[in-house]
């Protein structure tokens, strides 16, 4: 029985933490390993190619998203299918950008890549290739900055 005041002491100690005089956490010994970053490692910044408004389509069926500074809009020729939600920004993934945001109740994710995309009803080459989905729907489409839009005939 005289164990247990030991065992209860010996945790007691393990829980205590060094203090200066004061009361103050003590500093650690100069020879000690440097603190664990408290901040999250940031992800890479996104390259030009994926910065700014993005405009983002597909065929078959016929889909249209928009990135845009401060929102995402999908639509579809069928009204209930269309929604808009917060741009929270785009993050590399690898060779990936990636924007995730909610429409509605459904979870939205954009992935582009770089690389010569068409859009299979036109002769128009696009810069970049996507995959969106939008709760459990995958469309797969061509994307490009808002500015840099190909056009029929150029």
């Amino acid at each position: 029985m005289k164990r247990l005041p030991l065992i209860a002491a010996a945790i007691l100690l393990g829980a205590c933490q060094p203090q200066a005089p004061d009361g103050s956490p003590a500093q650690p010994p100069a020879d000690a390993p440097a603190p664990a970053p408290t901040t999250p490692a940031t992800a890479p910044e996104l390259p030009d190619a994926f910065k700014g408004d993005l405009d983002v389509l597909g065929t078959e069926p016929f889909w249209g998203l928009q990135i845009r500074e401060t929102q995402i809009s999908f639509s579809t020729p069928e009204p209930s299918d269309s929604a808009a939600g917060p741009n929270k920004g785009g993050v590399m993934q690898g060779d990936t950008a990636v924007w995730e945001s909610v429409l509605g109740d459904k979870p939205l994710k954009v992935a582009l890549t770089q690389g010569e995309c068409s859009d299979g009803m036109s002769d128009l080459k696009y810069p970049l290739t996507a995959e969106v989905t939008v709760g459990d729907k995958t469309y797969k489409g061509c994307a490009v900055k808002t500015a840099e839009k190909p056009r029929e005939g150029q």
